[in-house]
């Protein structure tokens, strides 16, 4: 089995009961560290949890995701995401790389920015489309962004947006 789990915002504590015991019941435990970032470090979650966690960067995820999914099918595995477990697309790829493979997958839900932003006093049903504004380079300078604020003003929307991260640097 996979588990996906969400782990909230802030700290070890903030995972479910639900999600503790995936964890606890699994032999590999990994947890996504660049979609976003978790305001405890990884000892503070092994000691926790009881449990080894794997740091499971970018291209582990998009790459090597059979490292993660190997013998998912016979033996529980935890993978586990800040916030929602379906914040971000590359998730939901590994999910559907499981199921392609045979993995039963078992997601578990936690609070996430897309729902903590209600925290600023606006309603989340006056939110347009939210929009993610990554780091530019020399070559790439994306502004797709620009047409959702825009269109999400021209409504009388407001716009979540969500910053690019380098956990690494």
């Amino acid at each position: 089995m996979l588990y996906v789990i969400g782990l909230g915002l802030s700290d070890e504590r903030d995972i479910t009961v639900k999600g503790l015991e995936a964890v606890r019941s699994s032999e590999r435990v990994y947890l996504e560290s660049y979609t976003s970032i978790l305001m405890v470090d990884k000892q503070r979650l092994e000691d926790f949890y009881g449990k080894e966690v794997t740091i499971a960067y970018r291209e582990t995820v998009e790459s090597c995701s059979d490292e993660i999914l190997k013998d998912a099918d016979k033996i529980n595995v935890s993978f586990l995401v800040v916030g929602d477990p379906y914040g971000a697309t590359t998730h939901t790829d590994l999910v559907i790389r499981a199921r392609e493979l045979g993995v039963p997958v078992k997601t578990i839900h936690n609070a996430s920015i897309m729902n903590a932003i209600g925290a600023t006093g606006l309603q989340l049903y006056a939110f347009g489309q939210t929009i993610s504004m990554v780091f530019f380079t020399d070559s790439w300078r994306p502004d797709s962004f620009y047409d959702r604020v825009k269109e999400n003003s021209a409504i009388g929307l407001h716009t979540l947006c969500l910053l690019d991260i380098k956990v690494r640097e």
